[in-house]
């Protein structure tokens, strides 16, 4: 859902200059990171620019960062040792873009079009960093503004806890077995009965996610089962765009 703000609401929340009777037309971001991940973000005042989070957990380096709406990649750039090192940008249109920065690794290109919760790339501290972080940004035709996670401002100025909600609703994956029907089970993992099967291909609709037993397939080793109505299959063998979790836990 997209939310419409007026000029009486945006121009005291970010601080713009609007004409009379024009409109901004806000996605709902959500935090960069995958469903029920807890991160310390941080606001300052000599941050530049000074509306930007930084965020950090522990063991954060490597870490899988999500787009936080969904869009079109407009920037996979490289600045070297100084200031956003490796960095992404999306445009999500009217006007609204978002900034991904010091990233270890980018897993978009230019002109690509992502879904909210994709994995775009990983936490590091390239660029003019100190130690591994996101440094994020949401702007408004050009200018870094205050910045919203589902509905409501982030904490300005200090630092405050954050829980994703990053397409907790559910998501949507594509099975890929090179051919063969993927069994669906009654639990996460091959030790639990068969309830059916879904087609090499077939687009799912993942409810939850548990961990369970471990299975490698065509995406790698991974616990995670994704719950899909009828019972549980591998994440292993389910393309979703996020390396990690995209849904709540079952």
């Amino acid at each position: 859902m997209r939310r419409v703000l007026v000029t009486a609401l945006v121009a005291p929340l970010f601080g713009l200059a609007l004409t009379a009777g024009e409109a901004v037309a806000a996605p709902a971001f959500q935090l960069p990171f995958p469903c029920g991940q807890v991160w310390e973000g941080q606001t300052r005042t000599n941050h530049s620019p000074p509306n930007s989070i930084d965020f950090n957990r522990s063991g954060d380096d490597g870490d899988p960062v999500v787009a936080s709406a969904g869009g079109t990649v407009t920037r996979v750039a490289n600045e070297g040792s100084v200031s956003y090192g490796r960095w992404i940008e999306i445009d999500h249109g009217s006007g609204w873009r978002t900034r991904y920065a010091h990233l270890s690794a980018q897993r978009v290109s230019v002109g690509q079009t992502v879904r909210i919760g994709q994995q775009i790339g990983n936490v590091g501290s390239t660029g003019g960093s100190t130690g591994p972080h996101l440094h994020y940004e949401q702007r408004l035709n050009g200018a870094d503004v205050k910045i919203v996670f589902n509905g409501s401002q982030a904490y300005y100025w200090g630092t405050r806890s954050y829980t994703s909600r990053n397409s907790c609703s559910g998501a949507t994956g594509t099975v890929n077995t090179s051919g063969s029907s993927l069994t669906v089970r009654s639990g996460p993992g091959t030790n639990y009965a068969s309830v059916g099967s879904v087609a090499d291909g077939a687009t799912v609709t993942i409810r939850c996610q548990a961990v369970g037993e471990s299975i490698t397939g065509t995406y790698g080793t991974t616990n995670l089962w994704d719950h899909i109505g009828s019972g549980y299959i591998s994440d292993a063998y389910v393309y979703t765009g996020s390396d990690g979790r995209v849904a709540p836990d079952c």
